[in-house]
């Protein structure tokens, strides 16, 4: 008996499986894993770090910048230790409350990261095509309303598929196929009707992105149209540089993320499963990866105070 109360069904452990398929290379796979994973601590680390302690970074972009960087150690750090300890260990049992908080919080942290992208592009709308009024709009109080509201619209998406999940019986056994406690990965271990939970979180995921990419194009759309009445070329440049990092930023979260969700709901046996577990992986660790680099090599101020702050670090210890 895998541990059920059997008056409700449900597990009191789900074992997380890996990467079905692919057991002997569980090692293997875990290497690429961990280095993106350290790059992603020591990148995030060193930017929120940076912005804290650089004045010259103390601006909404920045602030904003480090809220990005904040969730993404957070979505982090919520589920690649747990599975590297499947990789290296064979540690696959999970408890089923902490089932429901890891998946809360993956679910949560990629809700906001995209509400936080939003915020990013409408910051950049403001800059160019209000730059006179820029430091009137985006005060701190507004910076930090807009943030609190982005959090709270997470948790209120996402606290309903935890009694979506919990409402479920659980009588096929508590074997999970994935490195992961994902909702709908959870979801198929159950015995019951689990069409709500799909509609439910499918609708969720392309309504919030959907919206958040609309106020994304809208943002860039009225940025291009403030830009090309510019009148030289250089003022062109200048106003296009501040975005490419945040364009950037986008396509690596967006585009691996709905490749993602439609794989999920629509991939029927078209795509192997250990291809889709790769994809989910690399789809919550690849942003946080890459978001540091990106935002390191593209940004003038931000390549400039690594700088400042490596040779008053340097000076101090001289």
């Amino acid at each position: 008996m895998y541990g059920a109360n059997s008056s409700t069904l449900t597990p009191r452990f789900f074992i997380l499986n890996g990467i079905p398929g692919l057991e002997v290379a569980h090692v293997w796979i875990s290497l690429p894993f961990c280095l993106m994973y350290i790059i992603a601590m020591v990148g995030n680390s060193g930017l929120i770090y940076l912005i804290i302690h650089e004045e010259a970074l103390h601006r909404p972009i920045y602030y904003f910048l480090a809220l990005l960087s904040f969730t993404d150690l957070t979505v982090c750090t919520s589920f690649v230790p747990s599975m590297l300890c499947i990789f290296w260990f064979s540690l696959k049992e999970i408890d089923f409350n902490a089932c429901l908080v890891q998946m809360l919080f993956i679910h949560m942290l990629t809700v906001m990261e995209s509400g936080v992208l939003m915020l990013m592009a409408l910051d950049r709308y403001v800059a160019i095509c209000y730059p006179l009024r820029y430091s009137t709009i985006l005060t701190n109080n507004v910076i930090t309303n807009v943030g609190l509201a982005t959090f709270m619209q997470s948790v209120l998406i996402v606290i309903p598929l935890m009694f979506l999940i919990k409402r479920l019986p659980y009588c096929k056994g508590n074997l999970i196929h994935h490195t992961y406690c994902d909702h709908m990965s959870v979801a198929k271990v159950s015995c019951g009707n689990v069409k709500i939970n799909a509609i439910y979180g499918l609708a969720a995921s392309v309504l919030l992105a959907g919206f958040d990419i609309f106020c994304i194009s809208m943002s860039y759309t009225m940025i291009i149209r403030a830009v090309m009445n510019l009148s030289s070329a250089d003022a062109h440049h200048k106003a296009f540089s501040t975005c490419t990092s945040h364009i950037c930023a986008v396509v690596i979260t967006y585009v691996p993320a709905f490749f993602n969700i439609f794989t999920h709901n629509f991939r029927g046996h078209t795509i192997p499963h250990h291809i889709h577990i790769l994809i989910a992986n690399l789809y919550l660790l690849l942003p946080p990866t890459l978001n540091p680099i990106v935002y390191g090599v593209k940004t003038k101020q931000i390549r400039e105070g690594v700088i400042k702050l490596f040779f008053r670090e340097k000076d101090i210890v001289t």
